[in-house]
């Protein structure tokens, strides 16, 4: 499944142009990730929070804003 434009637009707002990313096996390793970006100018994913074959949502409830590189580093990426 996918996330519709409206929940990308939400998320995005809400995480304000900066990677949701805190986890811990990253270079920033805990901390809030400091990249950031603009809504349509690339360089990040949405991303299930709990995969969608585990029972996740499509729901904003479930969808962070992650860069690529840390994006590229989820147990889930590719999948």
């Amino acid at each position: 499944m996918a996330f519709s434009e409206l929940t990308k637009d939400q998320v995005f707002a809400r995480a304000g142009g900066r990677c949701e990313c805190r986890r811990d096996h990253t270079s920033h390793r805990g901390y809030r990730c400091a990249t950031t970006f603009t809504r349509n100018g690339g360089q990040w994913d949405a991303h299930h929070i709990t995969a969608v074959s585990a029972g996740g949502s499509d729901g904003l409830s479930n969808c962070e804003v992650l860069c690529l590189a840390c994006h590229k580093q989820t147990d889930s990426y590719g999948r």
